[in-house]
């Protein structure tokens, strides 16, 4: 009778169900449970050697990939495209050298980055905090491990765990992954990036930095007693281990995000979220293969900064990042949404429905928010309007951006899709035409269009304050126009003849009234937003006129000053909402 052959160093009959690999130096067979070979991991070997063969002919050894370039997909004829995670591209990542962050990331003490320091400067660049000193959060003691983890949050707490080398993922239960992480013989690179632990005793020991806390929408605008609850996105706790890496992405509802180091470090590579950018990230996440292609390589540049235990990173909206986790590492970090950057997280927001993106730390519900914060800047606005105040320039940018959000949320072909996250008891029609109201209300020329205008008047030794008010209320308008025509008349002994707001010498004539224009009916819901084109219309007119004037002035200087301010009222009848008129 026949024998049969055995392989392996368990010396076994071959087995159809299990997978198995060949020396190439003694030509037998091994199972790869046998040897700790993946399957998966198998078609990126070049040269196997058994462990008897480890001995006389050296390690086994991994193929190398041909190009790594630029615009490379990764592909070619002969050798299999290497996977994003798997340990021949955290070999080579490794081994990369990447633009220092030093150029882009913003230092500063716990005790700088203030409310303050943020609407002066803006939240357009990462921010470093090396100690967590002065920045309001609270974090564990450094004995604080894994096993702790588990503690606090409970053993049977399911989590989604991250497979780096097939860049998928799973359940299992806390207790499993603690028992994964503590052993020696890790035959796989596992990754818990989303346990969000708000609903656990953990909560009470971690708080997020004072700033998040300030700047958050969910904090601030979201009603304790709403029938959504608020998104649980403020508190994730990460448990890496070494060589752990999560591909390029971008979070979800463009949120901003603060990363902190209790123990390890990890790497970040950082890009710059540029309309380019931004182009090439779509393109490249909606490819069947993206996972075998490294993003990095498709942009100009890609900056690799390095977070180490103790410092806290702060992400601004749309920022392109990876993440590679050097060593075990266990960190704290929370995702906020906020007024600073509200078009850069709409952008955002709109790539990934375009992309249908399906993520493990997803941002529930950000329209819901949304329309909180329209109702909350509408209430704002309405109270600076009444103190005689402005609000800040991001604040009504923002305003104007969301409200075309509501508008292109309840059109009639949108509005089946978009309902569900509309808060209860909003009139999204009523909120969408008040706060139209009171984005009007603001001064129709942009920061720029009046440096412009500035500088024109400069030319002709004219000061905008004399003749062009962008007065918040039209009774301000009205009287500072009034002072304004009244110190002009003392000044130079003449009356003043048609100036915005003259003041109403009888020898003066009076501007002709203007009859109001009947309101044009609407049947959509589109005509109650604020109108960005017209605005920019208009600040292009009052731009043309004063080129215009400039030159008209000019040829007249030799009649003096006096001379010139009387021409430019005869010429410009000023609105009460501070549009030019000819």
């Amino acid at each position: 009778m026949a024998t049969v052959p055995v392989y392996c160093i368990c010396r076994l009959p071959y087995d159809v169900t299990q997978f198995m690999i060949e020396c190439d130096a003694c030509k037998d067979w091994f199972h790869g449970s046998c040897v700790g070979v993946d399957e998966d991991d198998a078609p990126d070997i070049d040269i196997y050697h058994c462990p008897n063969c480890e001995k006389t002919h050296g390690k086994s050894t991994l193929k190398k990939k041909k190009n790594w370039s630029k615009n490379d997909t990764g592909q070619s004829t002969d050798i299999k495209a290497v996977q994003n995670g798997s340990q021949v591209f955290i070999k080579e990542l490794r081994s990369r050298t990447f633009p220092s962050a030093d150029d882009i990331v913003v230092k500063l003490s716990g005790s700088q980055l203030t409310m303050e320091h943020l609407e002066e400067n803006g939240f357009n660049e990462p921010i470093l905090a090396q100690k967590k000193d002065g920045l309001g959060m609270s974090m564990p003691a450094p004995t604080f491990y894994i096993s702790d983890v588990e503690n606090y949050v409970g053993p049977d707490v399911g989590v989604d765990v991250v497979d780096v080398t097939k860049q998928t993922d799973s359940k299992m239960k806390l207790k499993e992954f603690v028992d994964y992480y503590y052993s020696t013989n890790r035959k796989k690179v596992l990754n818990v990036i989303n346990l969000e632990f708000t609903d656990t005793r953990m909560n009470s020991i971690v708080e997020s930095p004072q700033i998040v806390r300030r700047l958050s929408w969910v904090e601030n605008y979201w009603p304790d007693d709403a029938l959504l609850g608020k998104p649980k996105v403020t508190k994730y706790c990460l448990i890496c281990v070494k060589d752990s890496y999560t591909d390029f992405h971008i979070e979800c509802g463009g949120a901003s995000v603060w990363y902190h180091i209790l123990k390890g470090e990890k790497i970040f590579f950082l890009i710059k979220p540029t309309s380019a950018n931004l182009s090439l990230y779509e393109r490249w996440r909606s490819s069947s293969n993206h996972s075998e292609m490294f993003f990095a390589d498709q942009v100009d540049k890609c900056y690799k900064c390095t977070l180490k235990q103790g410092q806290t990173l702060f992400i601004p909206s749309g920022w392109i990042n990876a993440i590679l986790t050097p060593v075990d590492c266990l960190a704290f970090s929370g995702h906020f949404v906020h007024n600073l950057s509200v078009e850069m997280q709409m952008r955002a927001y709109e790539i990934e429905k375009r992309l249908k993106v399906k993520t493990l730390n997803p941002f529930p519900n950000f329209e819901t928010a949304c329309w909180y914060v329209g109702r909350h800047l509408l209430e704002r606005f309405k109270g600076l309007h009444k103190a005689n105040k402005q609000p800040a320039p991001y604040l009504i940018h923002g305003a104007k951006i969301i409200n075309g959000a509501f508008r292109a949320w309840t059109k009639k072909q949108a509005l089946l899709e978009h309902e569900d996250e509309l808060p209860e008891n909003m009139k999204p029609s009523q909120l969408i035409k008040d706060l139209a109201k009171e984005i009007r209300l603001q001064p129709p020329a942009s920061p720029s269009t009046q440096e412009a205008i500035q500088g024109m008047l400069s030319m002709a030794n004219l000061s905008s304050s004399d003749s062009l008010q962008q007065p918040w209320s039209n009774t301000q308008s009205k009287n500072n126009s009034q002072s304004k025509t009244n110190s002009h008349s003392m000044q130079t002994g003449k009356k003043a003849s048609g100036g915005a707001g003259g003041s109403g010498n009888n020898n003066s004539k009076r501007p002709t009234k203007r009859l109001p224009k009947k309101p044009r009916k609407s049947s959509s819901i589109e005509s109650l937003d604020y109108d960005d084109e017209q605005d920019h219309m208009d600040d292009t007119n009052t731009l043309y006129v004063l080129s215009f004037l400039v030159l008209f002035t000019a040829k007249r200087l030799k009649k003096g000053m006096a001379t010139a301010k009387q021409r430019l009222g005869k010429i410009l009848k000023i609105h009460r909402n501070g549009k030019l008129l000819l």
